[in-house]
């Protein structure tokens, strides 16, 4: 790619980034738009979409710039939690690192690059017609005594980037477990879902778990609620729910409000209608009725249980004899549990493997690879800087421009528009968003692959990448204060994952430097090289074993200190009282549709177990 193709994107990308904080600037202060710009403050009450009109908000301006960088991390827990914060951090800790090397890079590897006259000397004459090849490595000659300082950033760098994310882990940790003693009491620190569950005789899973626990955990057992196979009553209630809101809209038609005293019998054949699909609702209702009482037969109960017990130590119990126990981690629905792959944390792992594949698509991109892995660094070392120019542009167009597409919410803001003239929604019905975490880690994480792996082949992507972080500061920040509201709340649980991904991206930049120092003819640092993946993957083990174990589960010792502060606390009591019904499964709820309901919803037997 030539430096002119390059500027070229830079400028149409500066461009759209422009426009789009100007739109921002400027659609953000219209009544008609706060649901789409503001409705986190909207739903907190703290801005009404009624104001007159005034000419200033025709003019652009950049205070809330301002609003965002002044955000402090303490308000950014209160109002966001600390999931919010974390990935804050992971940005923060993107700039940092590439401060850094952005300094090496720039102001020693680059002049360095140019210096070397392997591909061709750079015409400053004709600065626009060079070749982005000329500002990387592959400039440098062979067996040139510059490669060392090639080698020296190598080592500066996996130096740095080890003692931050030890510093992050340190931090991150810390805050996890402040965080954990001044939490409120959540159900799922209490409850654990025991699995295989051995039946003794004739005896059904709930008296098993009951027998059991109370035999040999009676000062901390609570209650516990038996899984239960629901599909098919699932089935019924999501029939019923249709009829509801069908009989609902024909109601609501002014041609059915005037049945009743029309003469001619125009609208009778309507009336007729809704009467017959209240008949249809009524029998639904009744074969709910009659399927919860058969699904509340022990014949229906899956060997699985819910447990709480009254103190949240009592979870680290292991009773073999009792089955197997699994901490739930988070409270969700029973869909969630029956189809673990909903949860985020999976969906973000996955993701998060997507860019690292595309990636390393690109480089080893010849089948042979594999069959010979002692040709992986040189090959490495020839098919990645070729790919610079690529992922320069890349940073460019899917970095800086999505970021900011991210500010402007651009799908949102046309689907109010096209729907704002058909659909009125009031303050109460519209739903604030959330941040998609799985969406937005693994891009930060994907561009921080791209920096540690180019930043001494071709540093020219260094100013590029701190230019997308910073738009992502600000932006994030921005929309954590106006747009988010929590959904829920790891406290910062996928750090580890951030942590596993920069210690691949330190592993492949020493496989590479490996494979560029042997091709470029300079075997003593192709040599000198290998201890640096030896010590990374030492350092990574001893934060593994330090720090992982805190965002696995928390320790007795945390859960005991927890419950002795939680003992003074004068709302336990009614949380104990909420935590019977926590994990009930929302199928055996009653409901109300018709006018007969309250006795039809009446289970024939109890549903639920304490």
């Amino acid at each position: 790619m030539l430096v002119s193709a390059l500027l070229t994107s830079v400028g149409i990308n500066t461009g759209l980034c422009f426009l789009f904080f100007t739109l921002y600037s400027v659609l953000r202060k219209q009544p008609g738009n706060f649901q789409v710009y503001i409705p986190r403050l909207l739903a907190a009450g703290q801005s009404k979409q009624g104001s007159r009109f005034h000419l200033e908000r025709l003019i652009p301006s950049p205070g809330w710039v301002k609003k965002a960088w002044n955000l402090t991390e303490d308000q950014l827990l209160s109002t966001s939690g600390l999931d919010a914060v974390v990935f804050m951090r992971i940005i923060i800790f993107s700039l940092r690192v590439f401060l850094f090397a952005g300094i090496i890079g720039i102001f020693i590897l680059l002049p360095v690059n140019c210096s070397g006259d392997a591909l061709t000397n750079v015409d400053l004459a004709d600065f626009s017609n060079n070749s982005l090849d000329v500002f990387t490595i592959s400039n440098v000659n062979n067996g040139s005594k510059l490669l060392w300082v090639h080698f020296s950033a190598v080592y500066a760098v996996t130096a740095f980037v080890c003692f931050l994310l030890y510093y992050e882990f340190n931090y991150i940790s810390a805050k996890r477990m402040e965080y954990f003693y001044s939490s409120k009491p959540q159900p799922h620190q209490f409850t654990v879902l025991v699995r295989s569950i051995p039946l003794c005789g004739r005896s059904s899973v709930s008296d098993s778990v009951d027998r059991f626990f109370r035999e040999y955990h009676p000062a901390t057992y609570l209650c516990h609620m038996v899984v239960r196979r629901t599909n098919k009553l699932r089935n019924l209630l999501h029939e019923t729910r249709k009829m509801y809101r069908r009989i609902l809209h024909l109601q609501a038609e002014p041609s059915h409000k005037n049945a009743r005293g029309s003469c001619c019998g125009l609208f009778r054949g309507r009336a007729d209608l809704v009467n017959h699909y209240e008949k249809k609702l009524e029998d639904l209702e009744e074969n709910v009725r009659l399927e919860r009482s058969e699904v509340s037969l022990a014949g229906d109960e899956v060997r699985a249980a819910f447990v709480s017990f009254n103190s949240s130590s009592a979870r680290s119990y292991q009773p073999e004899s009792a089955g197997t126990l699994v901490s739930i981690s988070e409270k969700h629905s029973y869909a969630n549990i029956c189809q673990p792959n909903n949860h985020w944390l999976s969906s973000q792992s996955h993701s998060s493997i997507v860019p690292k594949a595309v990636f390393s698509g690109s480089a080893l991109y010849q089948i042979s690879i594999f069959l010979e892995p002692k040709t992986i660094p040189s090959r490495l070392a020839v098919a990645v800087p070729a790919q610079a120019s690529f992922f320069i542009a890349y940073v460019v167009t899917s970095g800086w421009t999505s970021t900011s597409s991210e500010l402007f919410r651009i799908i949102p803001f046309l689907s109010s528009l096209v729907t704002r003239p058909f659909v009125k929604i009031t303050e109460d019905e519209f739903e604030v968003p959330s941040i998609k975490y799985h969406r937005d880690i693994p891009r930060i994480l994907f561009f921080g692959l791209l920096g540690i792996t180019y930043f001494f082949l071709a540093p020219l992507i260094l100013p590029f990448l701190l230019i997308y972080l910073c738009l992502a500061y600000i932006i994030f920040r921005n929309q954590f204060l106006n747009v988010y509201a929590p959904k829920y709340e790891t406290a910062g649980k996928f750090w580890p994952i951030v942590h596993n991904s920069m210690i691949f991206s330190l592993l492949l930049m020493h496989a590479i430097a490996v494979g560029i120092f042997t091709v470029k003819k300079l075997s003593i640092a192709s040599t000198l090289i290998f201890p640096l993946p030896i010590v990374t993957l030492l350092f990574n083990e001893y934060c593994r074993k330090r720090f992982l174990p805190i965002f696995i589960a928390y320790s007795a010792e945390a859960l005991i200190t927890k419950d002795r502060g939680d003992q003074h606390d004068p709302s336990m009591g009614e949380f104990f009282e909420s935590l019977v019904a926590s994990y009930q499964d929302p199928a055996l709820l009653p409901v109300h549709y018709s006018a007969h309901s309250d006795n039809l919803n009446a289970p024939l037997l109890g549903s639920s177990e304490v």
